[in-house]
This record gives C-alpha cells, sequence and structure tokens, in this order.
C-alpha cells in the first residue's frame, strides 16, 4: 500500500483498504484521527472499550468504522491484523464516497 499521498488509505477494486492502529480496553470507542509511527507510515488511530480477546476488539472496531463512516457493517472485512495492533481493513462501497467521508472525519 502506497501513503505517499499523507493518509492511511489507498483505493483498490470496489472500495478502499484502511490502515488502523488499535487500541483496545479503553475508556471510549472512538475515531481519533492520523497517527504516524517511526517508520514514518500513516494510519488512523482508533480505540475501542473491548478486550482483545477471541476477536472482541476486531469486532468493535468493524462496528465503530461502519458506524462513523456510514457504511453497513457487511462492507467492512478485516484484512490483516487479528492479532495485531495494526489492522487492514477493506471498505466496499463507492471509493469517492467513502473517502470523503474519511476525509472529513480528519477534519474533526
Amino acid at each position: 500500500m502506497s501513503q505517499s499521498n499523507g493518509v492511511p488509505w489507498s483505493r483498490c477494486q470496489g472500495g478502499l483498504v484502511l490502515q488502523v492502529r488499535l487500541t483496545p480496553k479503553s475508556f471510549k470507542d472512538a475515531l481519533e484521527g492520523l497517527t504516524r509511527q517511526a517508520d514514518g507510515k500513516c494510519y488512523l488511530a482508533a480505540r475501542v472499550r473491548a478486550v482483545p480477546e477471541k476477536g472482541a476488539a476486531n469486532k468493535a472496531l468493524t462496528k465503530l468504522t461502519a458506524k462513523t463512516l456510514g457504511l453497513p457493517k457487511s462492507a467492512i472485512s478485516l484484512e490483516s491484523g487479528s492479532t495485531s495492533r495494526i489492522k487492514t481493513l477493506r471498505l466496499e462501497g463507492n471509493p469517492d464516497e467513502i473517502e470523503a467521508a474519511l476525509r472529513e472525519l480528519l477534519k474533526n
């Protein structure tokens, strides 16, 4: 995934691929904006109250992302990172609309 444009997503067939850094066991569920790791890669920072056991945090992330971006839960799938803090999500739908929703989220 190329992140030369300074955003944690890229277009793919039928939607976007989004890079997320997840913090489980948080005090709230929220997508919090951009974070940059020491290696220079950019991620969307996310927090969920769920614990990282039996996929609960991943499920909470999927639900939170769908709700925040106005997508059906079925349009979001975990591509990689099931046991890592760094997740790759596939967001299916109109890439222009999804990208617009992400940019709006990052303004706040």
